[in-house]
């Protein structure tokens, strides 16, 4: 599974940077030169990412049908053009912007802001089925085994043979499949049925932990 991007130019020797740079960011991307031939792709396809010349004709009406509603876009817009031309306006509060000629670190820099973006907001409800041995630690000492069944940026779901403690902090022990990378969790739980099915929401996380975990899970999001 890749990433995708509208990019809407006929600046050539740009848009030849830009594919160069959203290829590396493993963005895939589809150059449109007309902006109203892109208002009606992004009418009937979803993308990950729009990308706007302002110096081209016809790109005012396009941002201003973003701006107003009347073109239905939640993705990440990104906005290049000189700073001469390029009509500031409420949009690029909400825009990534960057000028032209592109500077390729400042492209870079920008286009990898973006797609971090995206890919947080997708690995925000992505849950990613796992079937593995974990270790609960209830309290101080209290050691307990349990299955691991999914597992995701916020937190795990788990099946155990025992009821765990309604309040309280857990902690939650396991490595990451494939990697020798062990992982000590600080959660509570969040639900629990009859069955022994459990979710436990992380409450604590060291920032490297964090960063590991989410690497993770992006390089399963997209093996797939």
């Amino acid at each position: 599974m890749t990433l995708s991007s509208l990019l809407v130019s006929r600046d050539w020797p740009e848009v030849s940077v830009l594919e160069c740079i959203l290829g590396g960011l493993h963005i895939a991307v589809e150059v449109e030169s007309e902006p109203e031939r892109a208002r009606g792709k992004l009418a009937k396809s979803k993308v990950d990412a729009l990308i706007v010349d302002c110096d081209l004709s016809g790109s005012a009406n396009l941002l201003a049908g973003l701006q107003n509603g009347t073109i239905r876009n939640s993705v990440p817009l990104l906005i290049m053009g000189a700073p001469s031309r390029r009509k500031r306006s409420e949009i690029e509060k909400g825009a990534f912007v960057f000028e032209k000629p592109i500077s390729v670190e400042q492209a870079v820099h920008t286009l990898s802001a973006a797609r971090n973006m995206i890919v947080d907001g997708r690995l925000r409800y992505h849950r990613q089925a796992l079937n593995v041995q974990v270790s609960v630690i209830c309290g101080t000492n209290k050691r307990m085994r349990a299955q691991l069944m999914n597992l995701s940026q916020g937190g795990v779901g788990i099946k155990v043979k025992q009821a765990l403690p309604s309040c309280g902090p857990l902690q939650v022990v396991f490595a990451l499949p494939g990697t020798r990378r062990s992982m000590k969790m600080e959660g509570q739980l969040a639900w629990m049925d009859p069955q022994g099915n459990a979710g436990i929401r992380f409450v604590s996380t060291n920032e490297r932990s964090k960063r590991d975990l989410q690497l993770w899970l992006e390089q399963q999001y997209f093996a797939h």
